[in-house]
């Protein structure tokens, strides 16, 4: 009886959690103008990932910008490079665009309204956008609340389950942060391993902005905040 009274608190307490964040949206970062990761595999730094934020009146404009290579020996083996920007009105997604440069392989998404609602074209999706999905790009923690996600590489619709797994005390930088911890993964089985999703996130508790993700990939991959105002 105790066991089950524990496990239907925690099913009430993420409810409450869940049901929060998502009505938050992108107005509870009206104080956030930067973000600055520092990305790094198997633990050696190899590039950055900056968003910025810039606002006026009922609008958000948030720009994105990665770089990172991978090197061994001198020679650079894998090369990566993207910019995207995300535009919002009154909380809502209107358009988002996105070019990728993967190894010389170049990749796109734009997302658009069209008859009242948003569609994807993108170099591996072109279609109507799910109502409950939402652009993959980490920063905002309503994704916590989604059954998919939209890649902001390609476009490609990811249908995702999403597990609480704690509180953590994460330290970055030399700060400190209480951070609540979530996994990531494709709830289609039929998906090949490489386009499984499987990435680890922290938001931090008091602000929700996003600390780290951690994912594994030819190698564990994870992004780290250096700095954020």
């Amino acid at each position: 009886m105790k066991i089950k009274k524990k496990i239907f608190l925690i099913n009430i307490f993420l409810f409450f959690i869940c049901s929060s964040i998502g009505f938050a949206h992108t107005s509870h970062y009206k104080n956030l103008n930067k973000l600055e990761f520092n990305l790094y595999r198997n633990n050696q730094f190899i590039g950055t990932h900056i968003y910025t934020f810039d606002r006026d009146d009922n609008k958000l404009l948030v720009k994105s910008v990665i770089n990172f290579e991978i090197k061994k020996l001198g020679l650079t083996l894998y090369k990566y490079s993207a910019l995207a920007k995300e535009e919002y009105i009154n909380d809502k997604l209107v358009s988002f665009s996105s070019t990728t440069n993967q190894n010389k392989k170049e990749k796109f998404c734009n997302i658009f309204f069209k008859d009242n609602s948003l569609f994807i074209e993108g170099s591996s999706f072109k279609g109507k956008m799910p109502k409950d999905s939402i652009i993959g790009t980490w920063w905002n923690h309503s994704i916590i609340d989604k059954n998919s996600q939209v890649s902001a590489v390609s476009g490609r619709i990811i249908e995702q389950n999403v597990k609480f797994l704690g509180e953590e005390l994460l330290e970055l930088d030399g700060k400190s942060f209480q951070a609540l911890k979530f996994n990531f993964s494709s709830s289609d089985p039929k998906l090949s391993k490489e386009k499984k999703l499987n990435t680890t996130i922290w938001y931090d508790k008091e602000t929700l902005i996003w600390l780290k993700a951690g994912f594994k990939k030819t190698g564990n991959w994870e992004y780290r905040l250096k700095n954020y105002r």
